[in-house]
């Protein structure tokens, strides 16, 4: 073993670690906040259609369990359909975007203003316009994703440090070198805050869609379990949207250490 794979490997041991003790506080909150809970339902005697306990809610997961994951599998679909397209539109617009600072200075306003607007007085519209389908579930989770995906690219490709494109311009680098090895590694970091962002407004937007109008997924089955008086199967679909939201999440955090290192290690 050479002197440099030591030392890596000196370095590796604890950083390992340290990940692992930097998990332990979302799971001791996990359990804190589930004992609070179970304790005020005991304490109070809350009655279990207006505060279902976590035994009563693991309880109907499982006795609910088909229809809980076919509603999951309905959302997670709608989810990646909208991010995804979102990322195929917002990206190449961010681009265009800060191509040109006349161009920049014209859109950027235009897509702070649209982005203001409610998602939520939006949802009506899109079924009125697209019907009850599933297209217009995934046209609100692409609205919601859209704006942080462009807004964040379009500020790491203007943020890129000047002394950077100036020694690109001193080696003679023509427009796409500095792009693809100048303006773009230095933009993914930022793309990436965007796109965790946005991972877990998708879901909201999901949801958002499925109280409007809906015969199918996890917004759907709260609604329908809401009307019944089954809080219990509306806690656990909520729980459901948490640990989707909080799964997509990390694995897109998973995904940023992968492909750009240097931003995990700053």
């Amino acid at each position: 073993m050479t002197v440099t794979e030591t030392r890596r490997t000196g370095r590796d041991k604890p950083r390992a670690g340290s990940r692992l003790v930097q998990q332990l506080p979302p799971v001791l909150g996990v359990v804190a906040a589930t004992a609070l809970w179970w304790a005020i339902t005991v304490v109070f005697e809350v009655e279990s259609f207006i505060l279902p306990s976590p035994v009563q809610v693991a309880q109907s997961m499982v006795e609910q369990a088909g229809y809980l994951w076919d509603n999951t599998l309905v959302t997670l679909t709608e989810t990646l359909l909208g991010f995804l397209l979102a990322i195929a539109v917002g990206v190449p617009l961010a681009l265009i975007v800060t191509a040109s600072r006349m161009l920049e200075r014209t859109v950027y306003p235009l897509l702070l203003m649209l982005n203001a607007v409610p998602k939520v007085a939006v949802a009506p519209l899109l079924v009125v316009w697209m019907g009850f389908g599933q297209f217009p579930k995934v046209f609100l989770v692409f609205l919601v994703c859209f704006f942080p995906i462009v807004i964040s690219t379009a500020a790491g490709l203007s943020s890129t440090p000047a002394d950077l494109v100036e020694l690109g311009r001193s080696l003679k680098t023509n427009w796409w070198q500095t792009f693809r090895m100048i303006r773009m590694p230095a933009a993914i970091p930022q793309l990436f805050v965007g796109l965790k962002l946005a991972i877990t407004l998708a879901v909201i937007g999901a949801v958002i869609a499925e109280f409007v109008g809906a015969t199918e997924g996890l917004g759907y089955a709260i609604v329908a379990s809401g009307a019944s008086a089954d809080t219990a199967l509306a806690f656990a679909a909520m729980i459901l949207l948490g640990v989707m939201s909080v799964v997509l999440f990390y694995l897109l955090a998973a995904i940023e250490r992968f492909f750009v290192p240097w931003a995990d290690r700053s």
